[in-house]
């Protein structure tokens, strides 16, 4: 597959995390990514964004062809960052003939030839900026077409969701979060449980154990340690919840996925 900007070269088929965006455009063959210990298949047409701390690797693939384009934060707004994540987090198709990605096309061949040239960091961010806010133009051009117009409670569903990924180690109670989106808790609960399926408690826990997850991969931190990072001071009950939410002890899930 072919590089949108060099960064440092790492065993893509051991899990690692990094600090950058990797966005990845596939138009031929497969490839199989372990995110954040479960399993996503990317096919051809199918576009995919791996946000920072995201613990991934590649387990498989078969004659991929494509881009991946990996930057930094630091290159495109927080917008745009929240866009992406929503449109992006997951694998998603596109129209191969559609005029949106007919230009994103343009652009991505484009910053292949920048990128050889000297001097090329402003150019390189430029016209990544307009790759990627095309892209989020055909997904936004294909919600309005087939009738899925960004409503109220999708709004609120961002809103919360762009609270959770910065909140949720301190914020452990649906109220903090209706608060700050000025909506009541009741309102917010059923507004995300129509939307996702699960309530805000949930999310609110889910997140948490998925930092959990991965301090217990990537660190030698105990588990009580854990648990505070996560934003729970009572061991015991940091202990129950994640075997509530991921099915084993937290000792469990390190032998499994590390030991």
């Amino acid at each position: 597959m072919q590089r949108g900007r060099d960064k440092t070269e790492h065993d893509v088929f051991s899990a690692h995390r990094d600090s950058h965006f990797t966005l990845v455009v596939m138009t031929e063959g497969y490839v199989r990514f372990i995110l954040d210990f479960e399993e996503t298949i990317l096919e051809a047409g199918t576009t995919l964004l791996i946000m920072p701390g995201v613990v991934h690797q590649i387990a498989d693939f078969k004659e991929p062809a494509g881009w991946v384009i990996e930057f930094d934060p630091a290159a495109i707004d927080e917008d745009l960052q929240y866009n992406l994540s929503r449109y992006f987090s997951r694998s998603k198709s596109f129209n191969d003939t559609s005029v949106y990605f007919q230009q994103v096309k343009t652009l991505l061949t484009l910053m292949e030839s920048v990128q050889k040239q000297p001097n090329n960091h402003k150019a390189l961010c430029n016209l990544l900026n307009a790759a990627l806010e095309l892209l989020i133009a055909g997904e936004e051009t294909t919600l309005i077409e087939s009738n899925r117009q960004i409503s109220r409670p999708l709004t609120i569903t961002r809103s919360f969701e762009n609270l959770l990924s910065r909140h949720y180690a301190e914020w452990k109670k649906p109220a903090k979060f209706a608060q700050a989106l000025a909506v009541s808790v009741a309102h917010l609960n059923d507004t995300i449980k129509e939307m996702t399926g699960n309530t805000v408690s949930d999310h609110i826990q889910q997140r948490s154990i998925l930092e959990a997850k991965r301090l217990l991969f990537f660190t030698q931190l105990s588990v009580k340690e854990v648990g505070y990072k996560a934003g729970y001071d009572e061991p015991v009950y940091f202990g129950k919840l994640f075997k509530k939410v991921s099915g084993m002890t937290p000792l469990q899930f390190r032998q499994k996925f590390r030991d």
